[in-house]
């Protein structure tokens, strides 16, 4: 070799900077396969909870499409005097509309076709199609006053998951687990479950990215479990390889990978290390986690005959308890089908039946074996509906997006039970009282597992990022 350019080599700033960085993920390679590693090496922005949490862990009921609110958690009975009527301007003050509406030449305000009623000591007014949930409202609090910017589904969805309407950013979960670490030595800290409702068109897309880790580390990114076949990709070695033999190449490719590891300082080949290893343990912990053969027949009458199943949203709810049971930090359950443009008023009954015994179950189930105060629950969408009909009035009428006021829940991990929160005015149409903001429940929800959104961060192209952006304030009349 020409020693004048080996000189020029050993001088180069790029090969000086792998070098120092191979160095620094050799040491966090080895902390992260200790079986002694520390939590500081696992959560790499918070060592342990800024305060003390009142939530270990978070289950996301996230119904994708933008369930009604006016037919589901806000009431309106005045509406029932206007069905017909145009909406007025001074309601509408111009607000933009989505493509599918802003060229009717009509805004007709649709009343609600079905009732509510009190539910609970609290007297909280719930739609009659939800009777299950009705019977844990007293441990449910209602914000009537949430709302978006974002108008369409994707950035909508995108948003509520990651904190902002582009894509690349990671997920809550992503964040909650990059936080906090995981509790269960083989299972994943974030798993993910999805369910086709009942309802007409419920096939919503719903991409990867939202359960993904973005910038972060992919060993923070959400499993989804699968209902069909295994429930993880390759989860059953082949024919001909055993558990023993497959240790051993494991760990002949955990040599290799340290050495490239060595050679290259990439931190992604330490987190590839470590899923590897997860998903040997979750070989064993899988197939005994979905084997529901030791649930009795009581577990099956509470979530409703659905939960035997799989793949249906009972069956999940049933899955989502035995995996806190086992240390699962963060579980999102999406469920598919609220998106009624037309239809609405046949096809609701349909998705409240899918998803109201099976929440209110998950509840009940986990108030029964003392979990519910420190399991926090989040119910809702990406936004509302329209106060006025999609095509006019209809008997089986629609409701377009409506982003300006729609209603979610919460229960458990210190939310104030059987509580209200918000208020829309006459039309469930604008705010007129304590809203709250996307970026305000996320860091609401960060504040419940002890951890101040303002520092959770991970530095990415020279900037401090995290779930909330640059915004967001916990709601502390939310708390108990």
């Amino acid at each position: 070799m020409n020693p004048i350019l080996e000189h020029q080599q050993l001088l180069n700033r790029r090969l000086l900077l792998q070098g120092s960085a191979s160095s620094i993920g050799l040491a966090a390679l080895s902390s992260l396969l200790s079986q002694d590693a520390t939590a500081e090496s696992r959560r790499p922005n918070v060592s342990t909870p800024h305060f003390a949490p009142r939530a270990k862990r978070v289950v996301y009921l996230f119904q994708s499409g933008g369930p009604s609110h006016l037919e589901l958690l806000d009431p309106k009975p005045e509406l029932k005097k206007l069905h017909g009527s145009e909406l007025p301007d001074s309601i509408r003050r111009g607000q933009r509309l989505t493509g599918m509406t802003s060229g009717q030449a009509s805004f007709p305000v649709i009343a609600s076709k079905f009732g509510f009623r009190q539910c609970g000591q609290a007297g909280t007014w719930l739609s009659e199609l939800l009777p299950y949930t009705g019977r844990v409202m007293d441990d449910i609090c209602v914000i009537r006053s949430m709302h978006t910017e974002a108008i369409n589904h994707d950035p909508a969805i995108t948003l509520i998951q990651t904190g902002s309407q582009q894509p690349g950013r990671p997920s809550m979960g992503a964040w909650v687990s990059y936080g906090l670490g995981n509790e269960a030595d083989d299972l994943p800290a974030f798993t993910v479950l999805i369910s086709h409702g009942s309802g007409k068109d419920a096939n919503q897309g719903l991409l990867e990215r939202l359960w993904g880790a973005g910038f972060l580390p992919s060993s923070y990114q959400g499993v989804k479990l699968r209902s069909d076949g295994d429930p993880v990709l390759y989860l059953a070695n082949p024919p001909g390889i055993d558990r023993g033999f497959r240790r051993q190449m494991l760990n002949g490719l955990a040599q290799l990978n340290r050495q490239q590891l060595a050679s290259s300082g990439d931190p992604e080949i330490a987190a590839r290390i470590v899923q590897y290893e997860m998903a040997f343990r979750m070989q064993q912990s899988v197939p005994d986690l979905v084997d529901l053969s030791s649930e009795p027949a009581s577990t099956f009458e509470l979530y409703g005959e659905e939960s035997r199943t799989p793949g249906t949203f009972a069956a999940n709810c049933l899955l989502t308890r035995r995996m806190l049971e086992r240390g699962v930090r963060f579980v999102q359950l999406y469920h598919r089908g609220w998106d009624q443009h037309g239809g609405l008023a046949s096809n609701i009954p349909k998705q409240c039946r899918d998803v109201d015994q099976p929440q209110a179950a998950l509840l009940t189930d986990l108030k029964q074996r003392g979990m519910l105060d420190d399991t926090l629950i989040i119910w809702g969408g990406e936004f509302g509906r329209t106060v006025y009909g999609q095509g006019g009035v209809k008997e089986d009428y629609g409701r377009d997006h409506h982003g300006r006021c729609f209603s979610m829940w919460m229960a458990g991990g210190g939310i104030r039970g059987g509580y209200v929160h918000g208020e829309t005015d006459d039309f469930g149409y604008n705010i007129v009282r304590d809203p709250v903001h996307i970026h305000d429940l996320n860091a609401t929800v960060l504040h419940c597992l002890g951890v101040d959104h303002r520092r959770l961060t991970f530095r990415q192209q020279g900037r401090d990022y995290r779930l909330t952006d640059v915004h967001g304030n916990v709601m502390q009349s939310l708390l108990t």
